[in-house]
């Protein structure tokens, strides 16, 4: 970072209104990106993995927040169901990929084989040691196939994660995001480091490397992977110009019902309409 740049607080951290102009400024090049992927049938599958509490859900929630989600989809996929258990490891992910015109964002993904089930003994030695032979396997066909196979690994520090922990365990609107397994999972990060580099050493290959996020700073961590994801696909400002629009119809003799017949919510903030 430069130390003349204006947009920087002592501390290094951004400030909050350069912030807030660059994250809109990300966000309008996500709806370019949007139509593009529309209009060249791209298929994209965005991987976002990490330590509990990197803030991997806050980068998605910013990518999300001027898309479509009929085009861009978010995939956060719970406890497999006992049927799934019985199934191909990477099957029930696989349904979820994109079709074309489509971008996914797995918040977490198959990766959970070699992160939380390798740890907590969810999955035998045998299944673990398949998949670091397979995934490479599944991901170069899936590239084959055309597929634009983007993958995020968000660090944090210990230290950062900790009081993360902390501020959550403050906040009634956050509490809920400590689980169990996220307690569990704090008290195993030498483990969790271990499981970490095994899985880069197999997975990090030339068709689809992992791409390392420093999240310490959850506001650039947010521009730098949004940033960053923009510079993998080349694309294009499709945006239409904007249309004329047409004169509204005139009522005719045409009648609304009256207002009173209709139940309305109770007015808590400002007042209910006299006509709709």
């Amino acid at each position: 970072m430069d130390p003349s740049d204006v947009r920087y607080k002592k501390s290094g951290k951004i400030k909050k209104k350069d912030y807030k102009r660059e994250l809109d400024r990300l966000q309008e090049e996500l709806v370019k990106l949007q139509r593009w992927i529309q209009e060249k049938d791209l298929k994209v599958c965005v991987i976002f993995e990490g330590r509990d509490a990197a803030g991997k859900g806050g980068v998605i929630k910013r990518i999300m927040r001027r898309l479509n989600p009929r085009v861009v989809r978010v995939e956060a996929l719970g406890k497999p169901t006992e049927r799934e258990q019985g199934q191909w490891y990477f099957q029930r992910y696989a349904e979820r990929l994109p079709t074309e015109g489509e971008m996914v964002l797995f918040d977490r993904s198959w990766y959970n084989r070699a992160g939380v089930e390798q740890v907590m003994g969810f999955c035998t030695d045998e299944e673990y040691e398949e998949f670091l032979r397979t995934c490479p396997e599944f991901e170069r066909m899936l590239v084959r196939s055309g597929m634009i196979l983007i993958k995020y690994w968000f660090s944090i520090s210990d230290e950062e994660q900790e009081r993360r922990f902390r501020k959550r365990n403050q906040d009634k609107k956050k509490r809920w995001k400590l689980s169990p397994m996220d307690l569990e999972a704090r008290a195993r990060w030498a483990e969790y480091s271990r499981a970490k580099d095994e899985m880069f050493a197999h997975t990090d290959i030339e068709e689809a490397p992992w791409y390392v996020v420093q999240a310490d700073v959850k506001k650039h961590a947010r521009l730098n992977c949004i940033t960053h994801l923009l510079d993998q696909i080349p694309y294009e400002d499709l945006t239409p110009d904007p249309i004329e629009l047409p004169p509204r119809e005139e009522r005719g003799e045409y009648e609304r019902p009256p207002i009173e017949d209709q139940t309305w919510i109770p007015a808590v903030y400002g007042s209910n309409p006299v006509d709709d």
